[in-house]
């Protein structure tokens, strides 16, 4: 073999060699995919009818930070209620929108924001959710939706996966029997103690308000009598009998307090075994719920603290219920320390209600009344007012340090877009439009959030004008001018259509005007010629009756003055007559 296949043979193998270990080196420095998912916990279980449980809704993102979760659950709604919220030890820092939920149509939303610097783990509680369950079969739980959005600057949606959960619900069954209870020797050949249940009063272990509890047995065959008693005793022997025997039976009411019911069934045999089942009732409310508020300085504080002491001497304080505001109600355990922390609260007046329940669900109410002040706008210290479609949309401003800054950009009547940046140390932020604005006007306004969830008064609303380049502007001014234009000359020529008319109609009017007047001229002279004559020969006859007969100075006047007004009235005539023939022509 040549030197040159021998120099070919090691090159080929040397790429053999270095080609997958390139690929190994470049495929570790790689950048990893982020994955973020929602889910919740627990993710399947058993319950009985009228139990209440809880789930909680959990996110995962392990990798990268982030600043923003939202999402909607499903759930059966002829299965499962909602029996309330909580947002207690959640991640999420502030609320775009309160967590609410509808039994009518099965669906729970959520919609929250992480502050600086973010969440970063696999489970950040969101929300807790407690169920009470309605009626039996399969209940899952599942994502119709969701977001998560990473703490980059740009709103990354790194979600990737939904999880789900499915429960079992089952008919309750028959509660322990009475503690300490004991039965008698049972006689062989006798009935076994009976299965006592109650709808009113199921679980032994649970306090009820209702003191006129029903219980119901089954009768097995040959059962002839049955006796009963209610006693504070576990250990009691019945003895109100009941021939024939009964099934079941609504007691009278009662007292507070820790009761039994007791049962035996006879047969042929004699009496057998006695059945026991424990009730507990609480008719009555806490004795007393006080709360305080602490007092705090800081009226910016979106956070506010409230110190309980309630008391309840039958069942014992369960927990307490929350309301603050039109927000949703949520459950809150004391952890023995008495003092309630609200959630992050936007600025305003907020009434907080306050329920403290016993075991029975019974409750006291206190309302307390607040107000969260608002921070100071951000500043927007720099942006251009006019711009050209396909410039770059910056705006600079000034808020606190290192908090965060939700951003709204509006395009005329459309519907505002929010964005969420970040401010610097310095409290220094800028926003830059992530896709290319088009020709419109544009409003914007903004509003910070500091670190502590403490939320700013809103920019005022700031407006900026969008143009096309300047061949579009003339384009646009060539297409107004002749949208414009048009217009105008249609109506100039048809005006001038109608002027020609019009003047052709003139024409014809001057024309016949003329001659109407010609006509008229000529009838007056004659007609004044007519009367010239006629005077004349009354005048000269009537000078002939002078000579004969004179005329006082009386008729001589009048008859002077009649032909003055003579000459006057053709002479009006006449001059009327040019006028009109001035008018025609």
């Amino acid at each position: 073999m040549g030197k040159k296949n021998k120099i070919k043979i090691k090159t080929k193998s040397l790429i053999y060699l270095l080609v997958p270990l390139f690929l190994s080196v470049a495929f570790l420095f790689l950048p990893i995919a982020q994955a973020a998912t929602l889910y919740t916990t627990p993710t399947s279980g058993s319950y009985n009818i009228g139990q209440n449980f809880s789930v909680v809704i959990y996110v995962s993102s392990p990798d990268k930070a982030i600043n923003a979760v939202s999402g909607a659950l499903r759930f059966p709604s002829d299965k499962l209620e909602v029996v309330s919220l909580s947002k207690n030890n959640s991640a999420v820092s502030l609320w775009v929108q309160e967590p609410s939920f509808s039994n009518s149509q099965g669906t729970i939303n959520f919609e929250g924001i992480v502050l600086n610097p973010g969440y970063t783990g696999s489970a950040g509680r969101v929300l807790t959710v407690s169920f009470r369950t309605k009626a039996n079969g399969s209940a899952p739980l599942t994502f119709s939706s969701g977001s998560v959005l990473a703490n980059d600057g740009q709103g990354t949606n790194v979600l990737t996966g939904l999880g789900s959960a499915s429960f079992a619900i089952e008919v309750p069954v028959t509660g322990p029997a009475a503690q300490n209870a004991e039965s008698p020797t049972v006689t062989a050949g006798t009935l076994p103690a009976p299965q006592i249940k109650s709808d009113t009063h199921p679980d032994s272990d649970a306090w009820y308000n209702n003191n006129r509890p029903e219980f119901f047995w089954d009768l097995p065959a040959g059962a002839s009598s049955l006796r009963l008693l209610v006693s504070d005793k576990p250990q009691d022997s019945p003895s109100v009998v009941y021939t024939p025997a009964i099934t079941s039976r609504q007691l009278d009411p009662l007292d507070d307090g820790i009761w039994y019911l007791h049962i035996q069934l006879r047969n042929n045999a004699g009496w057998g075994g006695v059945g026991h089942l424990r009730f507990q009732i609480d008719t009555a409310n806490p004795e007393y719920f006080t709360v305080r508020q602490e007092i705090d300085e800081d009226i910016t504080s979106p956070i506010r603290r409230f110190y309980f002491d309630a008391y309840d001497s039958a069942s014992g304080i369960s927990h307490y219920e929350i309301q603050i505001g039109n927000s949703s109600l949520q459950a809150w355990e004391d952890d023995g320390l008495h003092v309630y922390q609200t959630p992050i609260l936007s600025p305003g007046r907020h009434t907080a209600i306050f329920k403290a329940f016993d075991k029975a669900g019974n409750y006291l109410t206190q309302i307390a009344e607040f107000i969260v002040e608002p921070l100071e706008a951000p500043l927007i210290s720099n942006y251009q007012k006019f711009l050209t479609t396909g410039d770059p949309f910056i705006i600079q401003g000034q808020t606190y340090p290192d908090s965060q800054v939700i951003f709204w950009l509006q395009r005329e009547a459309s519907d505002p877009k929010s964005y969420i940046i970040n401010a610097d140390k310095e409290g220094k932020f800028v926003f830059l439009a992530d896709e290319k604005i088009k020709e419109g006007v544009y409003s914007f306004w903004a509003q910070a959030i500091d670190q502590r969830g403490a939320r700013s008064k809103l920019s005022a609303k700031t407006v900026v004008l969008v143009e096309p380049p300047s061949w579009g502007r003339f384009g646009n001014l060539t297409l107004n001018f002749l949208s414009l234009a048009v217009p105008v000359v249609a109506l100039i020529f048809l005006l001038f259509v109608f002027i020609l008319k019009l003047q052709k109609r003139l024409q014809k009017i001057k024309s016949r005007i003329r001659k109407e007047s010609g006509e008229a001229h000529r009838t007056f002279h004659y007609g004044v010629a007519y009367l010239k004559e006629m005077y004349q020969k009354n005048a000269n006859l009537l000078s002939k009756y002078l000579a004969k007969e004179k005329l006082t100075k009386k008729e001589m006047q009048e008859l002077e003055d009649l032909k003055k007004e003579l000459e006057i009235a053709i002479g009006i005539m006449e001059k009327e007559i040019e006028d009109v023939e001035k008018e025609a022509r």
